[in-house]
């Protein structure tokens, strides 16, 4: 039986798409990506691979009648690839332990409200870390303190700059998001 995945993304979707390609020909089947911004190259990528995407704004996404438009893909997880708004409590209640993130930091480290992305590589350089990596995660009530998935690490060195710490970061990224959501899912237990 199929297992139907949202996937909610902010930006470029890169990582929406490496897992849109990776379940190709899997009962994972990435039905439609979710963005809030609507000139997101994720866009591009979802339409590029026959996915459909639905653009939303804060207000939509504030209110329960969301759901009604995860209920028309009959979704059963949520991938978070890069997706910057808090999910709200009442998505997390109707999906529990059903929505995976990833974070580019080893968490509990440099997470939190405002930590994403170039924001989180830059603050790893400025204290002077000797590791850094992902965490894949899944999502509570508050920024990047649901349970943990999976954490990979990567050494930073002193000539590492942000920009090749993410790098690194999505490198690690590429290689174990699409393995890792498959492995929670397969061994999901309601």
């Amino acid at each position: 039986m199929d297992i139907n995945i949202a996937i909610f993304a902010s930006g470029s979707g890169s990582n929406a798409e490496r897992i849109i390609k990776e379940f190709e020909g899997t009962l994972l089947k990435p039905c439609v990506v979710f963005c809030n911004k609507p000139n997101a190259f994720v866009l591009e990528r979802s339409k590029k691979l026959g996915v459909p995407a639905v653009v939303f704004n804060r207000e939509e996404f504030s209110s329960e009648n969301f759901l009604d438009k995860l209920s028309a893909f009959k979704i059963d997880f949520i991938v978070l690839a890069g997706f910057l708004w808090k999910v709200p409590e009442y998505l997390i209640k109707a999906y529990p332990n059903k929505i995976i993130n990833i974070h580019p930091a080893l968490l509990p480290k440099y997470g939190g409200k405002g930590m994403y992305g170039s924001h989180v590589h830059e603050a790893v350089v400025a204290n002077g870390e000797q590791e850094t990596g992902i965490t894949i995660h899944l999502v509570n009530e508050n920024y990047d303190e649901g349970r943990h998935i999976f954490q990979a690490k990567c050494p930073v060195t002193p000539n590492d700059t942000p920009e090749t710490v993410a790098s690194k970061i999505h490198e690690l990224e590429y290689e174990h998001f699409p393995a890792v959501i498959a492995q929670y899912i397969s061994d999901y237990k309601v």
